[in-house]
């Protein structure tokens, strides 16, 4: 498979995830049936993209894009959507959560098996 797809297939398990965890915070404990099913179906969506995407890059760097990148965009749903308030060093630390992801990306020579 492509590195490209690959990519692709992250991209996909990372907005399933998003979808998943923004649901589950409103699932109220799983006691409401409409986020409740989004979250079960939205991380077993993820985690099969997830899976795909394992088979041509290595463990670690699928998992620090897959979890960093869902941090940064949880956060900014939670932020724009729901008013939750970030402050500076939150701020300074989803910066340096996406930095990373960035020099992993764009400079390591690990992204395939």
């Amino acid at each position: 498979m492509p590195l490209t797809t690959a990519y692709a297939f992250l991209i996909v398990a990372i907005a399933a995830e998003v979808v998943a965890t923004t649901a589950l915070a409103r699932s109220d404990g799983f006691s409401r049936l409409w986020p409740s099913i989004i979250t079960v179906v939205g991380y077993s969506f993820a985690f099969v993209c997830l899976s795909v995407t394992l088979k041509v890059m290595p463990t670690g760097i699928v998992y620090a894009v897959w979890s960093g990148l869902g941090i940064v965009f949880i956060a900014a749903i939670g932020w724009l959507v729901y008013d939750e308030r970030l402050d500076l060093p939150a701020l300074i630390g989803l910066g340096m959560i996406l930095a990373g992801v960035l020099v992993v990306n764009l400079f390591s020579k690990s992204l395939t098996h």
